[in-house]
């Protein structure tokens, strides 16, 4: 007996549904969401809303968030306890260029700094001003198409990319980087740099019982062979020495099994080491739970930073009960591992850009969750004790995504959350200008309290 309709079209059909409608749930698929269920009630409304609120204000009047401090200036970071000061102590050993003061600033983000956007151009304005100390770290082979860090191209071949947003690796080691490479006899990263200077490099590693053998050029030289044998497994590090003339890093297994993580790339002089960590389709609890805490932890004591940015709100954005519920958690979280682990560096809490949405009529609004997500976030870092930065309100607040649309050049991609270069470049001098603007009032602040010293009776200084 045949069924009352054709099975093959029954069957296309729900499995289209299945497909849009699961990224509504998984974060780790959040990117490939093609509809909003919640709004296909609208599809039956065919009479026009009066709406005397904007969209965004009827979010945040529902959910009722804790605001930033009336009258804080978004384009400045919020630091109320000094919470930077480690950096700015650290920023200032490296302008006077006292020896080894290498201030190191690892930026952990979503998409966008997976391109080295916003990121890159943060590097270039920093190591300008106070000093080139190297590219720091990059990951061993390409795990999205658009991974991508200014002044480094990368050709691979033979690994296996496991990043942390997957959790495929059962010990939760994904080194400094968020990403484990494994690969046998063969395999091969071959890194090009657009720039000479760098005179050392580290590998990250997992020592093994039966690890292979790794093969490290720089140029036509042969800067030495990593044996990853040991007999229990450990997260290890290995640096070598590379001529300064050398643009090219040839990495390659000569004996397998190897299991990698990243490459760290520095130069002699002080300076600023500007580390871009991103994860694609990454959120808050990628960190908290993914990463391994203890081995997190280690490579983090490892890479001795003096600031930490967590830049993340893109894709949690999407699940408002997610923000409502389990984030606080996870960022809080995150903060206890980062404060743990180097409690010398300081924390900043990087707020999402805006986020676009078509609206009726075909505006480009903006997503009524993020307003309420940067609050959260705001009110997070204060409680925690770390720094906020504002992007969302720093960028120009709801609706940017769709002035960036419509400018020309245009700013940001058709998803309305993706910047292009130029859009990046916005993002990041807007960072770079925050920093420096609550860099000079730590040094204001300084001397101000050297003169108050000067004035007491009695003061002899040498």
């Amino acid at each position: 007996m045949k069924p009352p309709w054709p099975l093959k079209p029954f069957a296309v059909l729900a499995s289209f549904g299945l497909l849009i409608t699961l990224p509504q749930f998984i974060p780790q698929w959040h990117n490939w969401r093609v509809y909003e269920w919640r709004s296909a009630s609208s599809l039956l409304d065919f009479q026009p809303r009066m709406r005397e609120e904007s969209p965004v204000e009827e979010e945040l009047a529902r959910l009722r968030p804790a605001s930033p401090q009336p009258g804080q200036d978004p384009s400045k970071i919020a630091d109320p306890h000094g919470a930077m000061d480690a950096f700015y102590a650290s920023l200032l050993r490296t302008e006077r260029g006292e020896p080894g003061a290498v201030t190191r600033i690892l930026h952990y983000g979503d998409s966008p700094v997976t391109a080295d956007l916003i990121t890159a151009d943060v590097r270039a304005l920093l190591q300008e001003r106070f000093g080139d100390s190297g590219h720091g770290a990059y990951l061993i082979a390409r795990p999205w198409a658009w991974y991508n860090h200014r002044g480094i191209d990368v050709e691979s071949g033979g690994w296996r990319a496991d990043p942390a947003t997957l959790r495929k690796q059962k010990d939760g080691w994904y080194g400094l980087g968020g990403v484990s490479f494994t690969g046998d006899t063969g395999a091969f990263s071959r890194i090009r740099l657009k720039r000479p200077g760098h005179t050392r490099l580290a590998v990250s590693f997992v020592a093994q019982p039966g690890g292979g053998e790794l093969r490290v050029l720089a140029g036509d030289i042969e800067a030495g062979v990593l044996d990853t044998s040991a007999s229990e497994p450990a997260a290890s590090q290995e640096s070598f020495d590379i001529p300064p003339e050398a643009q090219e890093i040839d990495l390659r297994v000569t004996r397998g099994p190897v299991r990698l993580f990243q490459v760290e790339l520095f130069k002699p002089n002080p300076g600023i080491v500007y580390d871009s960590i991103g994860l694609n389709g990454t959120w808050a609890g990628v960190l908290a739970w993914h990463m391994n805490g203890r081995h997190w932890a280690e490579q983090l004591r490892r890479a001795k930073p003096s600031l930490v940015i967590v830049n993340y709100g893109t894709n949690e954005s999407g699940y408002r009960n997610y923000i409502d519920t389990t984030y606080p958690r996870d960022v809080r979280e995150i903060i206890t591992r980062i404060r743990a682990a180097v409690p010398e560096a300081s924390i900043l809490i990087m707020s999402p850009m805006d986020r676009g949405v078509r609206e009726a009529g075909g505006t480009i609004g903006t997503m009524p969750s993020i307003p309420h997500l940067v609050a959260v976030q705001a009110k997070l870092a204060a409680e925690n004790g770390c720094a906020f930065f504002n992007t969302f309100d720093a960028m120009g607040g709801p609706g940017t995504m769709g002035k960036w649309y419509s400018a020309e050049p245009r700013l940001v991609s058709a998803d309305f959350i993706h910047p292009l270069p130029a859009g990046g470049r916005i993002v990041g001098t807007l960072l770079y200008n925050a920093l420096m603007d609550g860099y000079n009032a730590y040094k204001l602040r300084l001397l101000r309290q050297t003169a108050a010293v000067d004035r007491q009776p009695g003061t002899v200084r040498p």
